[in-house]
């Protein structure tokens, strides 16, 4: 059966739409309290359950995500994640705090780490020439699920009991997801791929296994960007209502707003930066991102007009989603896609622990010295070796390209000279 590969980009946002959904856990948050008596502190748990658990999920089942393929891969997911999500409703009408840290964190922590890199190998195959957008398109979906869900999981709320909007939503997900899983696969004997590869000239500098990928210095160096990329990002995302409000004097309700907007570059930069690195390069994206965001940190502290103050905060939140959709098309540039889905996973470990350091280190920073200003030179110092580190791989990528350039001359290989 010949596929379309933008039916195939639309089954992956399908999946991670439906899994990003579970950043929507605040809007639950005051409901559950106030109808249960649970503590902030036991609801709250089960959303850092799932986070913490999704991360090493997709480094713990990349291997076998990659031996079952994308199709029943996303299907395991969709189970768990509605089961997951189901379950949390069972656990509501129980009242059981520990049902639904098991439910809500640790099944829907399971789904969401292996749904997140079930499709992505497959994208990376089918877009070869346009490896950025085809992750970023995905991407996009994971960083806007909590948009849609949350104002319908408040009304569901209101409406049916918070019970029930679980039992909805986790039906709701499990269908989206599974209807996904139907159509994705990966083209067939990757000639699919391949045809749209030899137009572009696009070629990965090596084609590695995970284990042989984990043993270069590449992989390490662009794991540290990315925690540190994470990290950043994180810490402004869990701070930065009562930071501009204590920094800048933003009301309550602006503050509101400003985390609202925040979303959409989150999103949006998922989408537009992986784009524009299809045609400047992963490596350059990278530098870029570390510019951007030395240039924030630096800035921050003297900052005191509100718009400029929020709009160094929207770069600094665009920088952390676009870093997301192109860890897996620049993993994709330096090891090939042999392993890609187990790589992918090793990387995203970086996501599990960016959100626990993140936000303890705002927190400890802030609690010892009443201010959040350190943890700016703190952040600047971190992002100027990350910068330090983004140059260094650039140079390398550039000079394994050039290598790879002169080698196809040598045995005139037209289709890899770009």
């Amino acid at each position: 059966m010949n596929k379309n590969r933008w039916l195939i980009a639309l089954s992956a946002i399908a999946i991670h739409l439906s899994i990003g959904g579970a950043y929507a856990y605040s809007v639950y948050k005051n409901p559950i309290m106030q109808e249960m008596g649970w503590n902030a502190t036991n609801v709250t748990v089960a959303f850092t359950i799932m986070m913490g658990l999704a991360g090493f999920a997709a480094a713990l089942f990349g291997s076998l995500v990659e031996k079952m393929g994308p199709r029943k891969s996303a299907m395991v997911a969709a189970l768990l994640f509605g089961a997951g999500q189901a379950g949390a409703g069972l656990a509501i009408l129980s009242d059981s705090v520990v049902l639904y840290w098991l439910t809500y964190g640790l099944l829907s922590g399971l789904g969401m780490g292996i749904g997140y890199i079930a499709p992505v190998s497959t994208l990376v195959k089918w877009f070869p020439d346009r490896r950025g957008l085809a992750t970023g398109m995905a991407v996009l979906g994971f960083g806007s699920g909590a948009l849609l869900t949350a104002p319908v999981a408040a009304k569901l709320m209101e409406a049916v009991g918070i019970s029930n909007t679980y039992f909805i939503l986790g039906i709701s997900y499990f269908i989206l997801m599974m209807l996904g899983a139907l159509y994705i696969a990966p083209p067939a004997g990757n000639a699919s791929g391949d045809k749209y590869a030899t137009s572009s000239g696009i070629k990965a500098l090596a084609q590695l296994s995970a284990k042989e990928a984990v043993r270069t210095k590449h992989f390490w160096m662009l794991w540290s960007m990315h925690l540190v990329n994470v990290t950043a990002g994180i810490m402004m995302i869990s701070v930065a209502s009562p930071m501009a409000q204590e920094i800048v004097g933003l009301s309550v309700a602006g503050a509101a707003a400003m985390v609202g907007l925040m979303g959409l570059f989150n999103g949006g930069g998922r989408l537009l930066w992986a784009a524009a690195s299809d045609y400047i390069g992963r490596h350059n994206v990278f530098v870029i991102f570390f510019i951007i965001q030395l240039i924030t940190f630096v800035t921050l502290p003297f900052t005191t007009n509100l718009i400029i103050f929020q709009l160094l905060i929207f770069l600094v939140v665009s920088c952390y989603g676009g870093g997301f959709s192109n860890l897996p098309a620049f993993a994709s540039d330096l090891f090939g896609t042999k392993q890609l889905g187990v790589i992918h996973g090793y990387l995203l470990t970086t996501w599990s622990l960016g959100g626990v350091f993140g936000p303890i280190i705002v927190t400890t920073i802030r609690n010892a010295t009443n201010s959040y200003i350190p943890v700016f030179y703190l952040f600047s110092f971190l992002i100027g070796l990350s910068l330090c580190i983004s140059l260094w791989i650039r140079y390398d990528v550039k000079k394994l390209k050039k290598q790879q350039k002169e080698e196809a001359l040598k045995v005139g290989d037209v289709s890899t000279i770009s």
